[in-house]
């Protein structure tokens, strides 16, 4: 028989959504996966001989791994926070890795050429360990706020078991998650591909810079562009020079200022572009204008016409920010309604008095009660047909090519993965129930069972959709009617619920990379539990270091104000403190924001019914789910952040991909990853060699004494000016 080829082509707006570059290829007519996206970039041969942990994979994983939990758990601090994303220990990882493979004695330190097993490994290492782990702001608002410290021994179980207790429930979710062709999981394709590409030899034409040229040039002139912006003219971070021209009158400022609207504000400093949102250079065209839209009607049409109407007597307090008030706009005092064990006193707080918060924050909460809701219809409308059929496939069609091509590995026995889920949970439980965190054992439980109930069906709708709804709304509205008044308890039990689900589909969505990339799964297993440990222990050693070293930290330290932890320690009051029966239930003036959980509900139906009206047009990109998670980081983050942040997106994501398409397709991964690097090396020897030691740059009007100044007004005063408070 003549050898014939078959054409697989993605679907056009999946390839547009996903941000996954997979043209049409040709394939020869052999078995491969029956999903086209899948087959247009994973390989469906394997090469079981290949070395995976080796010495190189230990030194290469884990000293990269700990510099950027490191870093990242540092950065967050900051007043203006960034996030090192871990392509950038991918991208170091590789030449690190040939550079060892050509310079240590053959045998068991260098068994052979850098492969990309290898490097998929190091991939997956430094994916656990970038992100700062969440159980940490309990420790940071407990200290800052909350006057108490259990000491380290506590803290660490408490982030160890919140972070790996998830991991016990992939051992189910393998199953259903990451064995089907039918789960995708279209965000490790984007990984895939570009595992692929650098393992590949480039040709060059003469001239032509290689990936990693491009890579050290771009992060070396980051790093010293940001001497301008970060050091000696930092006024230039957010330059809100329309402001300036009439800083005294509060509306002008509230529109144009840094702290208000933000409109016309420029910020010349990649880490305030991408210190909220991530790098736009990563984010697909069509996303970034659907969080546009979301943002600007959220912060440019639904806040204003809520404050200048008074909503809420919306004019005692500021129109954004996180801050929490009393009903005459002077700042709320958590201790004045607690009592000596930090748990809410009825009496005391009747005679205090109704908490209030800034405007936009309590719309803010409204828009994602709107988020939660439309995440559930839109899957219904959107996804309904497919979510069953491949559900249906997961569980007949699961022996595609690379699961039969994975049973060349030995699969991690069931009990490793009970052992992990049980042990987690019994710690969890000690942790609480031996340090006052006022958890009983049983809300323990009931956390860890509401991150399994949900575990499954986020995860479908994940692996379809590369949508993950949160609990965190959930989890704090359950446990805050339940438990009222306990806010660490409430934190705690956040945690438990939010991030255990959330971890447990972190790791099922590493499981799906190494298994498109056959990497063995014991190895993964591994991988991912020494890698969460260290970064654990990294982590709270940053955090204690940072808490103990720097005077008033998060509070009124200006290099150190903790935007994120504030933001944590203002829902542990709303939901904790105060509780959700007090703040929005039927006696509050805020009751009104339960309706969004309806609307939200509602919302996407309309643009479904247009969207089957209209197929194949640019209605099909209006994403309601995303649009509504737009101000998901308002606050901490300013308008002007998201402002900034689509700008920058719509040079890389739409000039250069349609109309330098060729630069895009070699460049635009690598200059994302150099301008992180060079950014975070900046700020980090700033910090260590000049700020610790007092050395500041000479005051001028580009740095002046009060760096917010150029944002007018610091806290987005109030129209209704509050009454002085007397000083204690």
């Amino acid at each position: 028989m003549a050898e014939q080829k078959t054409e697989y082509a993605s679907d056009t707006v999946y390839q547009e959504k996903t941000d996954i570059e997979s043209p049409v290829v040709e394939l020869e007519e052999e078995e491969n996966s029956p999903i086209p996206e899948v087959a247009a970039v994973v390989s469906n041969k394997d090469d079981p001989s290949l070395p995976v942990m080796t010495f190189r994979y230990f030194v290469i994983a884990f000293s990269f791994s700990a510099v950027l939990s490191f870093l990242n758990m540092f950065l967050w601090f900051r007043s203006t926070p960034m996030w090192l994303s871990p392509l950038v220990v991918q991208l170091l990882g590789y030449p690190v890795g040939k550079f060892l493979a050509a310079v240590l004695p053959h045998g068991f330190m260098n068994p052979g050429p850098f492969n990309i097993k290898e490097h998929v490994l190091i991939s997956l290492t430094a994916n656990v360990c970038a992100s700062p782990a969440y159980a940490v702001d309990i420790t940071v608002i407990q200290k800052v706020w909350y006057n108490e410290d259990f000491g380290f021994l506590p803290n660490f179980l408490l982030v160890l078991c919140t972070q790996m207790v998830g991991y016990g429930m992939a051992g189910v979710l393998r199953r259903y998650l990451v064995y089907p062709s039918a789960m995708v999981w279209p965000a490790t394709l984007v990984n895939v591909a570009l595992l692929n590409t650098l393992h590949k030899d480039e040709e060059l034409e003469p001239g032509q810079w290689s990936r990693y040229k491009f890579f050290v040039m771009a992060a070396i002139a980051m790093f010293c562009y940001n001497w301008l912006p970060g050091y000696i003219f930092p006024v230039l971070s957010s330059f809100a020079w329309i402001c300036w021209f009439n800083k005294e009158s509060i509306p002008h400022s509230q529109v144009f200022g840094a702290r208000g609207m933000g409109i016309g504000v420029i910020a010349f400093d990649w880490n305030t572009i991408a210190g909220y949102l991530g790098s736009p250079l990563v984010v697909p065209w069509w996303a970034e204008v659907n969080i546009l839209v979301g943002a600007a009607f959220v912060a440019l049409v639904m806040t204003p016409i809520a404050y200048y109407t008074n909503l809420w007597d919306a004019k005692k307090f500021q129109m954004f920010g996180s801050k929490l008030y009393r009903e005459d706009g002077t700042p709320y005092n958590t201790k004045e309604v607690m009592d000596s064990t930090n748990q809410y006193d009825e009496a005391k707080g009747a005679a205090y008095g109704e908490l209030r918060i800034a405007t936009f924050f309590a719309l803010t909460y409204g828009v994602g009660f709107a988020a939660l809701a439309a995440l559930i219809t839109h899957t219904i409308l959107y996804h309904r047909k497919k979510i069953a059929a491949q559900w249906r496939a997961s569980r007949t069609q699961s022996e595609d090519i690379h699961h039969r091509l994975m049973q060349a590995y030995p699969e991690v026995p069931d009990w490793w993965y009970a052992a992990v889920f049980v042990t987690m949970t019994v710690i969890s439980i000690i942790t609480c129930e031996v340090w006052d965190y006022k958890l009983p054992w049983w809300a323990c439980l009931m956390a860890v069972a509401m991150s399994v109930m949900f575990a499954l069906p986020v995860g479908i709708v994940q692996a379809v959709t590369n949508q993950q709804p949160g609990l965190n709304i959930i989890t704090e509205y359950v446990i805050g009617y339940i438990l009222p008044g306990r806010p660490i308890a409430v934190m705690t039990f956040k945690t438990l619920g939010y991030i255990s689900m959330a971890q447990g589909l972190l790791f099922t969505s590493d499981l799906k990379l190494g298994h498109y990339m056959k990497v063995p799964p014991r190895a993964m297993f591994w991988a991912q539990m020494l890698g969460t440990l260290m970064a654990g222990l990294m982590n709270l050693s940053v955090a204690t270091w940072m808490l103990n070293s720097q005077p008033g930290i998060c509070l009124t330290n200006e290099d150190f104000g903790c935007p994120s932890a504030n933001v944590f320690y203002s829902a542990s009051v709303i939901w904790g403190v105060i509780a959700p029966d007090r703040m929005f239930g039927p006696k509050s003036i805020y009751n009104i924001i339960n309706y969004f959980f309806f609307i939200g509900f509602l919302l996407p139906i309309p643009f479904y019914l247009l969207k089957k009206k209209f197929p194949n047009t640019w209605v099909e990109l209006i994403h309601i789910p995303v649009i509504l998670n737009a101000t998901g980081m308002m606050p901490p983050a300013s308008p002007y952040h998201y402002w900034n942040w689509v700008g920058v997106g719509f040079i890389f994501q739409f000039f250069l991909r349609r109309y330098r398409t060729s630069w895009y397709m070699r460049f635009n991964y690598v200059a994302s990853a150099a301008f992180e690097t060079g950014t975070a090396f900046f700020a980090v020897i700033v910090f260590f060699a000049l700020q610790m030691h007092g050395i500041e740059f000479p005051t001028w009007w580009g740095n002046p004494d009060n760096q917010y100044k150029s944002h007018c007004l610091l806290d987005g005063a109030s129209i209704i000016k509050p009454p002085e408070v007397p000083e204690a």
